[in-house]
């Protein structure tokens, strides 16, 4: 399971051709016509990140993140995590090979943080083939009866500006979110404070954002969603930065770094 982007700093849609147009332009992804927006999580409420493993959560949490292989809480807000932008540790063998990205040699690129191999999302068809099989994983959620669905990894390209781009990532998210929406899930953007602003291009509907405090960043989660921000800290002084700043306006939660479960000997949760 890919967790936390801890030592990962941040640097610096869905195509659609009309019969009048001579090029294909980028433009929001939203849901089908005529079908009502998305439920987004409660402003302001207590909040638990469990996609290290689920348990019983905290009482006043009113929304919880858990991985797609979990269920749902009944009667919270339920945000369900997919690795979207690269393959979990050992899972290489679930991708066609020519959808994992790879170095002028021919091996595959990896995420050494994670041991995840990093998918291949410059090529239109690329992208397409690797968002129907995310996007089965989404359907899912929506089958369970998750609220919202969080796809991990969008600053992926942040990490190997050699070979991906801020439109390739953009390009992709945007087909998630279009299927995202067509399924009546919200989804949301994580991390990559840096494309915060392109939210309407790319059809996001609101932000989970780690160590926004940690690093001075969630102005720009909140200049692009307002109050529709969660906040993960994974250190003391992270969390009192955000409580400090954003306490009164945006959901905070700390955990430990590996997001363990209740029971573990690792396991650390606070709120401001």
């Amino acid at each position: 399971m890919s967790l936390n982007r801890v030592v990962r700093r941040s640097t610096a849609a869905a195509v659609t051709c009309t019969a009048a147009a001579a090029a294909c332009l980028l433009v929001p992804s939203t849901a089908s016509a005529g079908a009502a927006a998305p439920a987004l999580p409660p402003a302001q409420a207590g909040f638990d990140y469990q996609i290290g493993g689920a348990y019983t959560p905290p009482s006043g949490v009113k929304v919880v993140s858990r991985d797609h292989k979990a269920a749902p809480v009944p009667g919270l807000y339920n945000l369900c995590y997919v690795n979207a932008f690269q393959a979990q540790p050992g899972a290489e063998k679930d991708w066609d090979s020519d959808l994992l990205l790879r170095d002028r040699n021919g091996k595959v690129v990896y995420d050494g943080d994670w041991g995840e191999a990093v998918l291949d999302i410059r090529t239109a068809d690329k992208r397409e083939r690797i968002a129907a099989k995310v996007n089965e994983w989404i359907t899912g959620c929506a089958n369970k009866g998750f609220q919202a669905v969080e796809p991990d990894n969008y600053d992926t390209y942040t990490r190997f500006p050699s070979y991906l781009k801020a439109s390739h990532a953009k390009s992709f998210i945007s087909l998630l979110s279009a299927h995202a929406h067509k399924k009546g899930l919200a989804i949301a953007q994580k991390n990559t404070p840096d494309l915060a602003a392109a939210h309407k291009e790319t059809g996001l509907d609101f932000a989970v954002a780690e160590e926004c405090g940690e690093w001075d960043e969630c102005d720009k989660y909140a200049a692009a969603y307002g109050d529709n921000v969660l906040v993960i800290e994974y250190s003391a002084a992270g969390l009192r930065k955000a409580c400090s700043n954003w306490g009164d306006r945006l959901s905070i939660v700390r955990r430990d770094v590996g997001v363990s479960p209740v029971g573990s000997s690792k396991y650390l949760r606070q709120t401001c």
